[in-house]
Protein backbone atom coordinates (compact mmCIF):
# COMPACT_ATOMS: atom_id res chain seq x y z
CA UNK A 1 0.00 0.00 0.00
CA UNK A 2 2.86 2.38 0.81
CA UNK A 3 4.37 1.72 -2.63
CA UNK A 4 1.05 2.65 -4.23
CA UNK A 5 1.04 5.97 -2.36
CA UNK A 6 4.64 6.80 -3.31
CA UNK A 7 4.32 5.92 -6.99
CA UNK A 8 0.93 7.60 -7.30
CA UNK A 9 2.02 10.89 -5.74
CA UNK A 10 5.20 10.98 -7.84
CA UNK A 11 3.21 10.27 -10.99
CA UNK A 12 0.54 12.92 -10.43
CA UNK A 13 3.18 15.52 -9.50
CA UNK A 14 4.93 14.78 -12.81
CA UNK A 15 1.56 15.04 -14.61
CA UNK A 16 0.96 18.40 -12.89
CA UNK A 17 4.38 19.73 -13.90
CA UNK A 18 3.56 18.95 -17.53
CA UNK A 19 1.15 21.90 -17.40
CA UNK A 20 4.22 24.13 -17.52
CA UNK A 21 5.01 22.80 -21.00
CA UNK A 22 2.88 25.63 -22.37
CA UNK A 23 5.89 27.92 -22.06
CA UNK A 24 7.59 25.77 -24.71
CA UNK A 25 4.97 26.96 -27.16
CA UNK A 26 6.25 30.49 -26.65
CA UNK A 27 9.94 29.66 -27.01
CA UNK A 28 9.82 27.18 -29.92
CA UNK A 29 9.35 28.20 -33.54
CA UNK A 30 5.81 27.63 -34.80
CA UNK A 31 6.90 25.27 -37.61
CA UNK A 32 8.89 23.06 -35.23
CA UNK A 33 6.09 23.09 -32.67
CA UNK A 34 3.58 21.87 -35.28
CA UNK A 35 5.89 18.98 -36.18
CA UNK A 36 6.32 18.00 -32.53
CA UNK A 37 2.58 18.16 -31.82
CA UNK A 38 1.87 16.25 -35.04
CA UNK A 39 3.92 13.33 -33.70
CA UNK A 40 2.72 13.60 -30.09
CA UNK A 41 -0.97 13.62 -30.97
CA UNK A 42 -0.54 10.56 -33.22
CA UNK A 43 1.58 8.78 -30.61
CA UNK A 44 -0.89 9.56 -27.83
CA UNK A 45 -3.72 7.96 -29.87
CA UNK A 46 -1.76 4.70 -29.87
CA UNK A 47 -0.78 5.07 -26.21
CA UNK A 48 -4.36 5.72 -25.06
CA UNK A 49 -5.87 2.89 -27.12
CA UNK A 50 -3.03 0.60 -26.11
CA UNK A 51 -3.49 1.54 -22.48
CA UNK A 52 -7.21 0.76 -22.71
CA UNK A 53 -7.11 -2.48 -24.72
CA UNK A 54 -3.73 -3.94 -23.72
CA UNK A 55 -3.61 -3.04 -20.02
CA UNK A 56 -6.80 -1.73 -18.40
CA UNK A 57 -9.45 -4.00 -19.89
CA UNK A 58 -7.43 -7.26 -19.70
CA UNK A 59 -6.56 -6.43 -16.08
CA UNK A 60 -10.24 -5.84 -15.35
CA UNK A 61 -11.34 -9.08 -17.03
CA UNK A 62 -8.64 -11.08 -15.27
CA UNK A 63 -9.41 -9.73 -11.81
CA UNK A 64 -13.18 -9.19 -11.94
CA UNK A 65 -14.43 -11.04 -15.01
CA UNK A 66 -16.38 -9.61 -17.93
CA UNK A 67 -19.92 -8.87 -16.82
CA UNK A 68 -22.59 -6.31 -17.61
CA UNK A 69 -21.31 -3.95 -14.91
CA UNK A 70 -17.90 -3.79 -16.59
CA UNK A 71 -19.62 -2.70 -19.80
CA UNK A 72 -21.56 -0.03 -17.91
CA UNK A 73 -18.36 1.27 -16.30
CA UNK A 74 -16.65 1.55 -19.71
CA UNK A 75 -19.68 3.38 -21.11
CA UNK A 76 -19.70 5.56 -17.99
CA UNK A 77 -16.12 6.62 -18.68
CA UNK A 78 -17.05 7.55 -22.25
CA UNK A 79 -20.10 9.55 -21.12
CA UNK A 80 -18.29 11.40 -18.32
CA UNK A 81 -15.54 12.59 -20.66
CA UNK A 82 -18.20 13.54 -23.22
CA UNK A 83 -19.96 15.68 -20.58
CA UNK A 84 -16.64 17.25 -19.52
CA UNK A 85 -15.92 18.24 -23.10
CA UNK A 86 -19.42 19.61 -23.56
CA UNK A 87 -19.07 21.54 -20.30
CA UNK A 88 -16.01 23.31 -21.67
CA UNK A 89 -17.78 24.32 -24.88
CA UNK A 90 -21.20 25.32 -23.53
CA UNK A 91 -20.41 28.99 -22.92
CA UNK A 92 -19.58 31.47 -25.67
CA UNK A 93 -19.09 35.21 -25.25
CA UNK A 94 -19.39 37.87 -27.99
CA UNK A 95 -17.68 40.69 -26.04
CA UNK A 96 -14.23 41.38 -27.51
CA UNK A 97 -11.41 39.82 -25.53
CA UNK A 98 -9.17 42.17 -23.55
CA UNK A 99 -7.06 42.17 -20.39
CA UNK A 100 -10.02 43.74 -18.55
CA UNK A 101 -12.41 41.17 -19.96
CA UNK A 102 -10.90 37.70 -20.22
CA UNK A 103 -13.09 35.52 -22.40
CA UNK A 104 -15.57 33.39 -20.36
CA UNK A 105 -14.48 30.42 -22.47
CA UNK A 106 -11.12 30.64 -20.73
CA UNK A 107 -12.77 30.34 -17.32
CA UNK A 108 -14.92 27.44 -18.49
CA UNK A 109 -11.77 25.78 -19.81
CA UNK A 110 -10.15 26.15 -16.38
CA UNK A 111 -13.13 24.52 -14.67
CA UNK A 112 -13.32 21.72 -17.20
CA UNK A 113 -9.57 21.16 -17.08
CA UNK A 114 -9.66 21.00 -13.27
CA UNK A 115 -12.32 18.28 -13.39
CA UNK A 116 -10.43 16.45 -16.11
CA UNK A 117 -7.18 16.50 -14.12
CA UNK A 118 -9.03 15.45 -10.96
CA UNK A 119 -10.28 12.38 -12.79
CA UNK A 120 -6.79 11.74 -14.21
CA UNK A 121 -5.48 11.64 -10.65
CA UNK A 122 -8.25 9.25 -9.63
CA UNK A 123 -7.59 6.80 -12.45
CA UNK A 124 -3.82 6.87 -11.96
CA UNK A 125 -4.28 6.10 -8.27
CA UNK A 126 -6.77 3.35 -9.07
CA UNK A 127 -4.33 1.80 -11.53
CA UNK A 128 -1.52 1.76 -8.97
CA UNK A 129 -3.86 0.17 -6.43
CA UNK A 130 -4.42 -2.65 -8.93
CA UNK A 131 -0.72 -3.11 -9.71
CA UNK A 132 2.44 -0.99 -9.96
CA UNK A 133 3.14 -1.89 -13.64
CA UNK A 134 -0.45 -1.02 -14.57
CA UNK A 135 0.02 2.32 -12.81
CA UNK A 136 3.14 2.99 -14.89
CA UNK A 137 1.31 2.16 -18.12
CA UNK A 138 -1.65 4.38 -17.22
CA UNK A 139 0.63 7.25 -16.22
CA UNK A 140 2.55 6.97 -19.50
CA UNK A 141 -0.67 7.06 -21.53
CA UNK A 142 -1.83 10.14 -19.60
CA UNK A 143 1.55 11.87 -20.02
CA UNK A 144 1.57 11.60 -23.81
CA UNK A 145 -2.00 12.88 -23.95
CA UNK A 146 -1.38 15.72 -21.49
CA UNK A 147 1.56 17.32 -23.35
CA UNK A 148 -0.42 18.46 -26.43
CA UNK A 149 -3.51 19.10 -24.30
CA UNK A 150 -1.69 21.39 -21.86
CA UNK A 151 -0.15 23.32 -24.76
CA UNK A 152 -3.66 23.77 -26.12
CA UNK A 153 -5.03 24.83 -22.72
CA UNK A 154 -2.26 27.42 -22.36
CA UNK A 155 -3.13 28.77 -25.80
CA UNK A 156 -6.83 28.99 -24.88
CA UNK A 157 -6.06 31.03 -21.75
CA UNK A 158 -3.78 33.44 -23.63
CA UNK A 159 -6.39 33.79 -26.38
CA UNK A 160 -8.99 34.40 -23.64
CA UNK A 161 -7.16 37.49 -22.41
CA UNK A 162 -4.81 36.15 -19.73
CA UNK A 163 -1.22 37.35 -19.58
CA UNK A 164 1.19 34.52 -20.37
CA UNK A 165 2.55 34.39 -16.81
CA UNK A 166 -0.97 34.31 -15.37
CA UNK A 167 -2.07 31.68 -17.90
CA UNK A 168 0.89 29.48 -16.95
CA UNK A 169 0.12 29.86 -13.23
CA UNK A 170 -3.59 29.05 -13.60
CA UNK A 171 -2.82 26.12 -15.88
CA UNK A 172 -0.52 24.72 -13.20
CA UNK A 173 -3.07 25.24 -10.43
CA UNK A 174 -5.73 23.33 -12.36
CA UNK A 175 -3.21 20.55 -12.97
CA UNK A 176 -2.72 20.15 -9.21
CA UNK A 177 -6.28 18.86 -8.92
CA UNK A 178 -4.80 15.57 -10.17
CA UNK A 179 -3.02 15.29 -6.82
CA UNK A 180 -6.32 15.84 -4.97
CA UNK A 181 -8.07 13.21 -7.08
CA UNK A 182 -5.28 10.72 -6.45
CA UNK A 183 -5.30 11.27 -2.68
CA UNK A 184 -9.09 10.87 -2.56
CA UNK A 185 -8.90 7.47 -4.28
CA UNK A 186 -5.96 6.30 -2.15
CA UNK A 187 -7.88 7.16 1.02
CA UNK A 188 -11.11 5.59 -0.23
CA UNK A 189 -9.18 2.55 -1.45
CA UNK A 190 -8.29 1.70 2.15
CA UNK A 191 -11.97 1.62 3.12
CA UNK A 192 -13.75 0.49 -0.05
CA UNK A 193 -12.89 -2.92 -1.42
CA UNK A 194 -12.69 -3.49 -5.19
CA UNK A 195 -12.81 0.22 -6.06
CA UNK A 196 -10.47 -0.65 -8.94
CA UNK A 197 -13.22 -2.86 -10.43
CA UNK A 198 -14.94 0.45 -11.29
CA UNK A 199 -11.95 2.72 -11.95
CA UNK A 200 -10.11 0.46 -14.44
CA UNK A 201 -12.94 0.04 -16.99
CA UNK A 202 -14.02 3.65 -16.35
CA UNK A 203 -10.50 4.77 -17.27
CA UNK A 204 -10.53 2.56 -20.35
CA UNK A 205 -13.75 4.25 -21.47
CA UNK A 206 -12.20 7.68 -20.93
CA UNK A 207 -9.09 6.73 -22.92
CA UNK A 208 -11.20 5.35 -25.78
CA UNK A 209 -13.29 8.53 -25.86
CA UNK A 210 -10.29 10.87 -25.85
CA UNK A 211 -8.54 8.95 -28.62
CA UNK A 212 -11.63 8.47 -30.76
CA UNK A 213 -13.41 11.79 -30.26
CA UNK A 214 -10.66 14.34 -29.60
CA UNK A 215 -7.46 13.12 -31.23
CA UNK A 216 -8.32 10.97 -34.26
CA UNK A 217 -10.54 13.71 -35.82
CA UNK A 218 -7.55 16.07 -35.51
CA UNK A 219 -5.40 13.57 -37.40
CA UNK A 220 -7.98 13.36 -40.21
CA UNK A 221 -7.43 17.06 -40.91
CA UNK A 222 -4.07 16.06 -42.42
CA UNK A 223 -4.62 14.76 -45.97
CA UNK A 224 -1.01 14.54 -47.16
CA UNK A 225 -0.27 10.88 -47.94
CA UNK A 226 3.27 10.77 -46.54
CA UNK A 227 2.25 12.57 -43.34
CA UNK A 228 -0.73 10.24 -42.96
CA UNK A 229 1.66 7.27 -43.13
CA UNK A 230 3.78 8.92 -40.43
CA UNK A 231 0.63 9.32 -38.32
CA UNK A 232 -0.07 5.59 -38.67
CA UNK A 233 3.51 4.74 -37.72
CA UNK A 234 3.32 6.99 -34.64
CA UNK A 235 0.00 5.42 -33.59
CA UNK A 236 1.43 1.91 -33.93
CA UNK A 237 4.54 3.02 -32.05
CA UNK A 238 2.35 4.25 -29.18
CA UNK A 239 0.59 0.88 -29.09
CA UNK A 240 3.93 -0.96 -29.17
CA UNK A 241 5.20 1.06 -26.21
CA UNK A 242 2.09 0.05 -24.25
CA UNK A 243 2.61 -3.57 -25.29
CA UNK A 244 6.27 -3.41 -24.22
CA UNK A 245 5.13 -2.22 -20.79
CA UNK A 246 3.61 -5.67 -20.31
CA UNK A 247 7.14 -6.98 -19.84
CA UNK A 248 7.17 -5.19 -16.49
CA UNK A 249 4.22 -7.24 -15.26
Amino acid sequence: MLDSWIYTILSVVIISLISLVGIVGVAVRKELLKKVLFFLVSFSVGALLGGAFIHLLPETFEEYGFGIYTSFYVLGGILVFFVLEKFIHWRHCHIPTSKDHPHPFAYMNLIGDSLHNFIDGMVIAGSYLASIPLGFATTLAVVFHEIPQEMGDFGVLVHGGFKRSKALMFNFLTALTAVIGAVVVLIIGVRVQNITSFLLPFTAGGFIYIAGSDLIPELHKECNASKSVMQLIAIVLGMMVMAAMMLME
